[in-house]
């Protein structure tokens, strides 16, 4: 009995990896992405200036690139995205915006979801937002 009960387990076991194996159940099934750049320095924005840039890509597989979800490290980056997929050797954009009226330096990850890959692509944006408040050099004596 315990010799039935040790087969049948195997055979179980067996079936369970063996259909995980499935190459037909591959997420991006001839889907791909590239991305012009991954990576924007913005260097020194001013105060309530323009916080935003387009990361640019190109669907380069045999099937659409469709952009699953697309999420900012922190609620200070917004991400707008195409919803609709990318054909074959079209362009799609992904626009990031950076709250500018947070003072100092900042890096931000972005993380796109795609068909395309099991591993998410991360975009990065980083500055620094200069204050448009002048430092106080020549202060009047006291009296």
């Amino acid at each position: 009995m315990k010799k039935l009960i040790a087969v049948f387990s195997l055979a179980a076991l067996f079936s369970a990896f063996s259909c995980s194996q499935n190459p037909s159940s591959n997420k991006h099934e001839g889907a791909a992405i590239e991305f012009e750049k991954t990576e924007h320095d913005f260097g020194a924005i001013p105060y309530k200036g323009d916080g935003s840039y387009e990361f640019v890509f190109k669907s380069t597989g045999k099937s659409p690139v469709v952009l699953s979800n697309v999420r900012s490290s922190c609620g200070c980056t917004v991400p707008e995205w195409p919803k609709e997929p990318i054909k074959k050797g079209e362009t799609g954009k992904i626009k990031v915006t950076y709250n500018t009226r947070l003072i100092g330096s900042f890096a931000k990850s972005i993380t796109v979801y795609t068909n395309a890959s099991e591993a998410p692509i991360v975009l990065i944006i980083k500055g620094k937002v200069e204050s448009d408040k002048k430092p106080v050099t020549d202060a009047p004596a006291a009296l």
